[in-house]
């Protein structure tokens, strides 16, 4: 009985390519009392991988947290899987505007404490008396209402990115931090002022609404659904979005775009920029906004240092990372001294830019390789890595890491900021002497016409 993914990313792209069908990224979540949140999990892992269901979702006796893609050709059958539990009988479904095949590769499911990570004990008040839920066209007119004051319970690297106009936007890393800050910002606005808050999916805003009701708050509203429905009501009503800029989301997009608002830059240029990126430092793997200009030059790195440590051998990176946590356990979200322009919670929802269509050319920039989703959908193996480029003579040097090499061999050269580049081995310096063949161990040099970089890894093609 299998109850854990069997398979890499990799191989997961491959297999969604080959197949050749739409796939649809969705999010749900509900708040319920599940005795056995461990047989729970087992059970929806056992449904969902017959059906070819992806995500990350967590569950805990306090209920569901779930994002997720799923092929469209089984999404009813999907939505029947819900439905065999009373509490998910007619859960909404937020479908997101944009669809990516590759939005999730792996089928992840994990039993935590709380579905999310509130910092609150909920037995000291009613989770269950929640503030006023209003649809898209309902959250527009309050806003217009001048006694209305509007809250982002998200945290800064998303608010950063897009916003509703005029809305409170704390500089927080975590949910849990905002909760005490906003009650000690409008503690003088308890009893005469509306309360209107929003958050991605409408998770965190349903036990927010509770506890703010508790601490006092009489007039308190959530946008039903989050900005995610938001999106999909104002599309399909022709309705106006006060929403600007991009909805931040946790799949390897990073980023659904609701308006052609740019109101974040790069924070390493200044430049008009809203794309997020992670560090290529495997070690540090910071969360950042990048212009195009800046991936370049500093090969998806957030600092020198950075860029530094991914020039050392693959041997030496991993020494330093040894003994350390990963990720955002020692690292904070877009929050770097190296970052000289990160200024989360100042920017005031101004426009900076329009994004406009890629091709035409643009301001902003999406990366030239979209991750895993434009893999080429071909057998291949990885022979090694990236060292140096001689830019005058346009050679290419790698060092070989596990299979072996040889003229006439057809390679793929991919990373980052190179993107996917094919050629054949039409000539070839073995350690420094002509050669034909080479093995693990062993430097290569050879033709390239382009620029080599030292996070680019090496495959050679094998069909």
């Amino acid at each position: 009985m299998q109850l854990y993914n069997t398979l890499s990313a990799e191989e997961r792209a491959r297999l969604i390519d080959d197949a050749g069908q739409q796939r649809l990224t969705l999010s749900f979540y509900q708040y319920a009392h599940i005795v056995d949140p461990q047989q729970f999990r087992n059970e929806l892992f056992l449904a969902w991988n017959k059906l070819d269901a992806l995500g990350r979702i967590y569950v805990a006796k306090e209920g569901i947290n779930a994002q997720m893609s799923v092929p469209a050709e089984n999404f009813e059958a999907f939505r029947d899987t819900l439905e065999a539990y009373d509490f998910m009988k007619g859960i909404r479904l937020n479908v997101a505007v944009e669809h990516d095949d590759h939005s999730f590769l792996k089928l992840t499911i994990k039993v935590r404490h709380k579905i999310v990570a509130d910092g609150l004990n909920d037995e000291t008040f009613d989770v269950t008396n929640k503030g006023v839920h209003l649809n898209a066209k309902a959250f527009n007119e309050i806003l217009d209402d001048p006694n209305t004051i509007v809250v982002d319970f998200r945290n800064h690297y998303e608010s950063e990115v897009g916003h509703f106009k005029g809305a409170i936007t704390p500089d927080v890393e975590t949910f849990r931090e905002s909760l005490p800050i906003i009650n000690e910002q409008l503690k003088d606005f308890k009893e005469d002022k509306n309360l209107v808050m929003y958050c991605t999916g409408g998770i965190r805003c349903e036990k927010a609404s509770a506890y703010f009701k508790h601490q006092g708050f009489k007039n308190v509203f959530q946008l039903e659904g989050g900005i995610i429905n938001y999106a999909k009501q104002i599309k399909e009503e022709g309705l106006e979005s006060k929403f600007i800029g991009k909805n931040f989301v946790f799949d390897h997009r990073l980023g659904e775009r609701i308006t052609d608002d740019i109101i974040a830059q790069c924070h390493q240029c200044g430049t008009p920029c809203d794309v997020h990126t992670n560090c290529a430092n495997d070690g540090c793997h910071l969360l950042f906004i990048q212009c195009e200009a800046c991936a370049e030059k500093m090969e998806h790195c957030c600092s020198t240092e950075c860029l530094e440590i991914t020039h050392l051998p693959l041997a030496e990176q991993v020494a330093l990372r040894a003994g350390k946590q990963v990720g955002n356990k020692i690292f904070r979200k877009g929050k770097s001294e190296a970052l000289k322009f990160k200024h989360s919670g100042q920017l005031e929802g101004v426009s900076l830019a329009k994004a406009t269509d890629f091709n035409a050319g643009t301001t902003v920039f999406e990366p030239k390789t979209k991750t895993l989703r434009q893999r080429i959908a071909q057998k291949k193996v990885l022979v090694g890595k990236g060292q140096h480029y001689y830019s005058k003579s346009q050679v290419g040097q790698f060092i070989l890491e596990k299979a072996e090499l040889q003229l006439g061999d057809k390679v793929l050269i991919s990373g980052p900021t190179t993107g996917e580049q094919e050629l054949v081995v039409e000539n070839m310096y073995v350690n420094g002497q002509p050669g034909t063949n080479a093995v693990a161990g062993d430097k290569v040099t050879m033709s390239v016409p382009f620029k080599v970089r030292a996070s680019d890894k090496l495959y050679k093609i094998l069909n």
